[in-house]
């Protein structure tokens, strides 16, 4: 393509890709006042993530079946159009029943657009510039969840919690004009649609999305629902992976699995999407709930990790065919530890600095490993297989946020019970003085109810914070876990044409 029409090309896949993005999180906040203009509780409420959740991972794996099927353009044009349409409805949604329609339908029609662009980036660059490519797609991808509590929450303050939805109507239709009449058309593929592995993958991921989103809130194995949604995940999924490995048209080409630059890059992907959206779960709320800041504070309190995010993609994708990619995802995963560790030395009384700084070294790690890896994973397969490739890289990415976020917080409440545990058998009427004198100064000698129950109060902060510090703990162990598999990643020095007979030469 001609270097300014691939720049406009560009410029308009990026606005789908921060479209989508930004409301997997921008709705969040807006959550308690949606509750109380649809007359729901906050159980029900819940139900507005949860399908949005469940309908994106369910539509997700068939991205590149279609996109053969229809053409890329057709169907990024239609999600786009689709998204934007169902953005508007929810906006005028009037009940929680149409709330929840609209944004499964939402879901449906954002799962396409993120791996679509990615592999129309990818496709309308020269090699020489995947890495800048790649750079520019993961700022879209690392920004979005960062900023969209930001950009909720003021809508939601200043104007109403439907501008979070309607915001995205002008983007859209610009995005859309702009696709019509730049982007370039793709072949089409005739293929055979894999309707029982299809149904398989669907159960499976309904099912496990279903139990990473309620299992915190019906207790986890004490609610057959539960039980129940656990049974199905792991039945179906062990029910397609052999439907895969013996089918003779399977869902997704078993060639792509075969690929150890990709294999590995779908765990990667994963850890990534633990780090990224786990970490979002947990930081907003301590900032919020511990520290006294407002949900706005919170939001500019997180932004420094998207800095140094589009910092180190930019620098990233500079080096990425200069540098062994390798050595920038290790590099990248040893920072995020550091930020981590540095995040487990969080004082409850503290300024604002350390947060800042620990933000800021985790963006730069967050950048360093998704634009290599990105790369790594895609160097070593064909054209054809980058569509099928990228909604396979995204899927893992959203599955691990998901996983990671239902640990960490089952994690946060069972650490607080045993900190409060044994922060409280340390408390006896001789120790209460050096425990809290500020009680005695307010209540006087005589210990009451009322310094028991401030005492209390002040033993569940304090647990819960150590709660906190231990999920960072826990996320820094997993972060340096994964750094071995880069042992099992190869370099690759030409793209492969995806084809059996074609054999890529490897360090």
């Amino acid at each position: 393509m001609p270097r300014g029409e691939r720049i406009i090309v560009t410029i308009g896949v990026m606005m789908a890709v921060l479209l989508q993005v930004l409301d997997t999180t921008i709705a969040n906040v807006a959550l308690p006042h949606m509750a109380a203009d649809l007359s729901a509780t906050q159980e029900q409420i819940n139900w507005v993530l949860t399908s949005y959740i469940v309908a994106s991972a369910i539509a997700l794996p068939i991205s590149g079946w279609l996109a053969d099927r229809v053409g890329r353009k057709r169907l990024l044009l239609i999600s786009v159009v689709g998204f934007t349409v169902s953005s508007v409805l929810c906006a005028s949604a009037v009940s929680l029943t149409e709330m929840v329609v609209f944004r499964a339908l939402q879901g449906v029609s954002g799962a396409f657009i993120v791996p679509l662009a990615q592999a129309t980036l990818f496709d309308i660059n020269p090699r020489e510039k995947h890495g800048q490519a790649m750079a520019l797609f993961g700022g879209g991808v690392m920004i979005g969840p960062i900023m969209g509590p930001v950009l909720g929450g003021w809508l939601t303050d200043n104007y109403n919690w439907r501008w979070v939805f309607l915001v995205n109507l002008p983007v859209g239709i610009i995005c859309a004009l702009v696709m019509l009449r730049f982007m370039p058309k793709t072949e089409t593929h005739r293929r055979r649609f894999d309707l029982f592995g299809f149904a398989l993958l669907a159960i499976a991921l309904g099912a496990l999305q279903m139990f990473l989103d309620r299992g915190e809130q019906k207790d986890w194995l004490q609610s057959w629902e539960i039980i129940i949604e656990l049974g199905l995940a792991i039945a179906a999924a062990w029910m397609f992976v052999v439907h895969i490995v013996t089918a003779k048209n399977p869902l997704f080409d078993r060639q792509m699995f075969a690929d150890r630059n990709f294999s590995t890059g779908l765990v990667f992907m994963a850890v990534t999407g633990v780090l990224l959206l786990a970490g979002l779960a947990l930081l907003p709320p301590l900032l919020q709930n511990l520290y006294g800041y407002s949900v706005l504070q919170s939001g500019f309190l997180t932004a420094p990790r998207g800095v140094g995010t589009l910092i180190s993609m930019l620098a990233a994708g500079r080096l990425v065919g200069k540098v062994d990619s390798r050595i920038l995802v290790g590099l990248g995963v040893t920072l995020m530890a550091v930020s981590l560790y540095l995040m487990t030395g969080f004082a409850i009384d503290q300024p604002s600095k350390p947060v800042i700084i620990s933000g800021v070294v985790q963006g730069l790690g967050l950048g360093l490993i998704f634009v290599p890896l990105q790369s790594l994973a895609f160097e070593t397969l064909g054209p054809r297989m980058r569509t099928t490739a990228a909604s396979l890289l995204n899927l893992s990415r959203n599955i691990g946020g998901s996983v990671g976020i239902s640990v960490v917080s089952a994690q946060l409440v069972r650490m607080t019970q045993v900190a409060h545990a044994d922060l409280a058998s340390a408390v006896t009427q001789q120790s209460i003085p050096t425990a809290s004198p500020e009680i005695l100064q307010t209540i006087g000698p005589s210990y009451g109810p009322v310094a028991m129950a401030l005492l209390n109060a002040e033993i569940t902060r304090q647990a819960l914070f150590i709660a906190y510090l231990d999920d960072f703990k826990l996320m820094m162990i997993v972060t340096l876990a994964v750094l071995p598999l880069l042992l099992l990643m190869k370099r690759g020095r030409k793209v492969g044409t995806g084809d059996a007979q074609h054999h890529l030469a490897m360090d």
